[in-house]
C-alpha cells in the first residue's frame, strides 16, 4: 500500500523540475498499513525559495520559509505539510538542532542524516516510485526499528532521539534492534541536554502512545523502553529509584517501579500522568523509615518539584499533585460513610479523576480488572447523596452570602458556608433556607 497524496501535491509535483518526494511517517504508515497521517513531510534537492514559490503558484498556502534550514512549513488545505531541501547536519553532542547544515543533491546522503530507516523511505509523488537508499522498506515489513548510521553515532548527535526510539517503537509495534537499544542506552545521559519542554512535550506523547494506531497498552511498552535504555533514570530519577523497592506481597505482585508502570497501563487517558508518579513518594520516605506510610504527601511535593522541572502546565501539575495526595483516601474501605461524605463534597471537583485513579491503582497491583473495592463503596455512597440533594457546590446551598449578613461576620462568610456545605453532606434534607441560617448563627457564635 502506498501513500496518497492531494491533488494540489500532484500539481505541485508535476510541475516541479526537480522530484517531489514524501518521507518519513506517511511513507512508513502507508507500507505498514497504518491509517494515514494528518502530516506529510516532502523533501527535494531543491532549495526552500525556490519550493516554496512553485508551491505558491500551485495553490499550496506557504506559512514560513526558513532559508538556514532549508525549510518551508505549508499546507494544501487539508494536511500540514513541511518541506525541507536535501541535506546533511552536523551535531554538537546531543544537543537536538544541528550546529551546521550542508546541502545536497544526493537522496543516500539525506537519508543518512535521519534517526531510523523506517523513517528513511521515500515516495516520489509524481510517479509513486518507492525509493528506499538505506532498506528501510524491509524494516518496516519485519516491524524493526534500525538506525541509518551506526546507533552510538544516531543517539550521540541528538539526545531527543532517545525518547523518539521509545515513542515510536511502542506507537508502532516496532521492535528495535539490539544494536539500536544498546546504542540509546550507551547515550541515555544525553537526554539531560535536552530542553524540559521538549522533554515533557515526549514523554505525554508515549503517555499516550496506544491512542495513535490503536495498539493496546502501547504506553506501557514505550515506560519499559525508557527504563531498558535508561533514560528514565534521567528523566524521572525520583520515579526510577522505585526499581527493586519490595512491597507486600498480598497486595502487590510488583516492586514500586513496577507498579507504577502497570498503573499507568491500565489507566484511562485522562490520568496517565498522574498514575505514573502517583507512588512517586515512596523510595523517599522508604529511604528514611524503612515503610511507606506518608507516601501519597510526600509524593504531592515530589511530583510537584518533578512537574516544575519539567515545565508542565500548572493546571495538570495542580491536578497531578492533588490526586498524588489524595489516591490513598479510604484504602481499606473502612472509613466512616461521615467521612466520605465530607470528602466527596470535598473533592467532588476532581471526583471522576479521583476514581479513575484508584480503578488503575487498584488493577496495577496484581492486573486485576474487577471494580476496585472502595469505589463501590464510594459509588453507593455518592448516589445516595445525590438522591437526598445534597448540595455539592456553594451554588447549590438554599443561601447565599448575602442571607448571612448581621448573623456571620463579613471576613468570616466564605468559612461558614463552607461548613454549611459539609453540614448538609451528612443529609440532603438540612439544605433548607431556615435550618442553614440557625446552623450559621449557632457556627457564627463559636468563631
Amino acid at each position: 500500500m502506498k501513500p496518497e497524496f492531494s491533488e494540489k501535491l500532484h500539481t505541485l509535483a508535476r510541475r516541479a523540475p526537480f522530484p517531489l518526494y514524501a518521507v518519513g511517517g506517511a511513507v512508513r504508515d502507508a507500507l505498514a498499513g497504518l491509517p494515514a497521517s494528518d502530516d506529510i513531510d516532502l523533501c527535494a534537492p531543491a532549495d526552500a525559495e525556490q519550493f516554496s514559490a512553485l508551491a505558491e503558484r500551485c495553490g499550496l498556502t506557504v506559512n514560513g520559509v526558513y532559508k538556514n534550514t532549508g525549510t518551508v512549513n505549508l499546507s494544501d488545505g487539508a494536511h500540514k505539510l513541511e518541506f525541507t531541501s536535501f541535506r546533511t547536519d552536523t551535531y554538537r553532542r546531543g544537543e537536538h538542532a544541528p550546529a551546521s547544515i550542508a546541502f545536497t543533491d544526493d537522496i543516500e546522503e539525506d537519508a543518512q542524516r535521519r534517526d531510523f530507516c523506517c523513517n528513511a523511505v521515500y515516495c516520489e509523488i509524481r510517479t509513486g516510485k518507492i525509493v528506499d537508499p538505506l532498506g528501510g522498506e524491509a524494516d518496516i515489513r519485519g516491524r524493526v526499528m534500525r538506525t541509518t548510521r551506526p546507533a552510538d553515532e544516531v543517539f550521540s548527535e541528538d539526545g531527543l532521539r532517545l525518547m523518539r526510539l521509545a515513542r515510536q517503537a511502542a506507537q508502532l509495534g516496532f521492535t528495535p534492534t539490539i544494536e539500536c537499544l544498546l546504542g540509546a542506552r550507551f547515550n541515555a545521559a544525553l537526554i539531560a541536554r535536552i530542553s524540559a519542554e521538549r522533554v515533557y512535550t515526549e514523554l505525554q506523547l508515549i503517555l499516550h502512545a496506544d491512542e495513535k494506531y490503536g495498539r493496546e497498552y502501547a504506553h506501557y511498552e514505550g515506560l519499559k523502553y525508557l527504563e531498558g535504555t535508561d533514560v528514565l533514570r534521567y528523566i524521572l530519577p525520583e520515579l526510577a529509584e522505585g526499581k527493586g523497592l519490595p512491597q507486600r506481597a498480598d497486595f502487590h505482585a510488583y516492586d514500586v517501579l513496577e507498579h507504577s508502570f502497570r498503573t499507568c497501563r491500565y489507566a484511562d487517558p485522562r490520568v496517565r500522568l498522574s498514575a505514573l508518579l502517583h507512588d512517586v513518594g515512596k523510595p523517599a520516605v522508604y529511604r528514611q523509615t524503612g515503610k511507606y506510610h506518608g507516601h501519597d504527601a510526600a509524593g504531592e511535593a515530589i511530583a510537584r518539584a518533578v512537574l516544575e522541572r519539567l515545565k508542565a502546565p500548572k493546571k495538570v501539575t495542580d491536578t497531578v499533585c492533588r490526586l498524588t495526595a489524595l489516591h490513598m483516601y479510604d484504602l481499606d474501605g473502612k472509613a466512616r460513610e461521615s467521612k466520605v461524605r465530607a470528602f466527596l463534597v470535598r473533592n467532588v471537583d476532581v471526583y471522576e479523576l479521583l476514581a479513575l485513579l484508584k480503578q488503575a491503582d487498584y488493577s496495577g497491583c496484581k492486573d486485576d480488572l474487577a471494580r476496585c473495592p472502595t469505589l463501590t463503596k464510594w459509588d453507593g455512597i455518592l448516589a445516595a447523596m445525590r438522591a437526598e440533594g445534597v448540595p455539592f457546590t456553594l451554588r447549590e446551598l438554599a443561601v447565599r452570602g448575602n442571607d448571612l449578613a448581621g448573623l456571620v461576620p463579613a471576613q468570616k462568610t466564605g468559612d461558614v458556608l463552607q461548613k454549611l456545605l459539609l453540614f448538609c453532606a451528612q443529609d440532603g434534607r438540612r439544605n433548607e433556607r431556615g435550618r442553614l441560617l440557625k446552623e450559621a448563627a449557632r457556627l457564627a457564635a463559636e468563631v
